[in-house]
């Protein structure tokens, strides 16, 4: 009776991860302020381990993800001398920003298997709604390249650095137009491209000082924030307008 009991305590007690992540970031989170120009968030941690170093390469990959968003990826065909949308395709949910890092090529550390179950590198980020249009995956990667245009998605490569398995560190540049919202940091460790542990942290990208006074002013009270722009464009005009006069003189 003894044995059978200790044998189902040891089936019912869960396995202790060989390695685990102990992590840390520079800031805990963005403030978006009138002179915001972007961000820089150094990610660095350790691998703790409870056992020898199994067997298989170490790979790091580290993924930065804004609030997702659905949107709507329109084709543009001239016809008649006019650029009109002929095919448009439902993007169910696409991040407003992403970042991938890795500590080596992404397709040597991770099997595409892994990336799809974790939705790890942009193309597995980005997902859409069923659609009748033959090339729509075509309308994603056109999603993708117009944000790796503005630096809303970066992959980078080869920036994690790693030393002796066990150290790791990179930075991730956030640009200027971030969209406010929680923002999810993921650090997935690999052995022979299957995930042996992840650990995930939540970055606040808020507006603060004016920024926030203005937002708030214009989404709760609009007809005052609309009087108050008219007043400072009539402001601005009649300003110019002397400036003007006196240099005539």
């Amino acid at each position: 009776m003894f044995r059978l009991l200790a044998l189902l305590t040891l089936l019912g007690t869960p396995a202790v991860a060989q390695e685990e992540i102990v992590l840390g970031l520079s800031q805990d989170e963005v403030a978006i302020t009138a002179t915001f120009e972007g961000s820089e968030i150094l990610v660095f941690g350790a691998v703790r381990r409870e056992a020898p170093l199994p067997d298989g390469d170490l790979g790091v990959i580290v993924t930065v993800a804004g609030p997702d968003m659905p949107t709507t990826v329109y084709r543009k065909e001239r016809r008649l001398g006019i650029w009109v949308n002929v095919d448009d395709v439902r993007i169910e949910s696409a991040p407003s920003f992403y970042a991938v890092a890795t500590s080596g090529p992404i397709k040597e550390i991770l099997r595409a298997s892994e990336d799809l179950r974790y939705r790890i590198s942009t193309r597995q980020a980005v997902r859409q709604v069923g659609t009748n249009v033959l090339d729509s995956r075509s309308f994603a990667r056109a999603l993708m390249r117009i944000r790796e245009s503005t630096s809303l998605y970066q992959t980078l490569e080869q920036s994690v650095d790693l030393s002796r398995d066990t150290l790791f560190n990179t930075s991730i540049t956030m640009p200027a137009n971030l969209t406010e919202g929680d923002y999810v940091a993921r650090i997935f460790l690999t052995r022979g491209g299957d995930v042996v542990d992840s650990y995930e942290t939540t970055i606040p990208v808020k507006k603060v000082g004016l920024e926030r006074w203005l937002y708030n002013l214009a989404h709760e009270n609009a007809m005052l924030y609309g009087l108050m722009s008219l007043a400072i464009a009539i402001a601005s005009g009649w300003l110019a307008s002397a400036a003007f006069g006196l240099l005539r003189r």
